[in-house]
């Protein structure tokens, strides 16, 4: 696949300040790199992420898919022309992440077009264990002036 992300042209400090105040800091995430195909976030399990049994809670991974993916597909379109929206989101738990583990979301595309986007998520724990899977279907149009 060829490259869908230029990162000389992304700033990671521009990612993060785009999420302030959101569901982002909500969570405690954090975009942390971004290649030619992929975007990175990390996020620490916290009391402020967790379910009561100290695991890292499934509503936070699966807004993690969301945020990933939805901003992923973001930074791939003409802003001035065209939002990308979210339109369905799904994800699978696999292994739970501990109270204090960092976890990397890890987003790539599987399918860009015209008016619609696919992006795959997947979320490791610090031993690169897959701790869930997930994608993001976004719907693409036109921006509202």
């Amino acid at each position: 696949m060829e490259a869908v992300f230029n990162p000389t042209n992304i700033s990671i400090e521009a990612l993060n300040d785009r999420g302030n105040q959101t569901m982002s800091t909500a969570i405690g995430l954090t975009f942390t790199k971004i290649t030619e195909q992929a975007l990175y976030a990390e996020m620490t399990v916290s009391e402020k992420n967790c379910q009561p049994l100290g695991h890292l809670n499934g509503g936070a991974s699966m807004a993690a898919i969301e945020i990933v993916g939805s901003m992923a597909a973001n930074l791939v379109l003409d802003r001035e022309k065209f939002v990308a929206v979210g339109q369905n989101i799904q994800g699978s738990h696999l292994r739970p992440a501990l109270l204090g583990e960092v976890v990397t979301a890890v987003g790539k595309p599987l399918h860009i077009g015209r008016k619609t986007q696919l992006w795959e998520v997947s979320i490791f724990n610090n031993k690169e264990k897959m701790i869930c899977k997930g994608s993001i279907t976004m719907a693409v149009i036109p921006t509202q002036k």
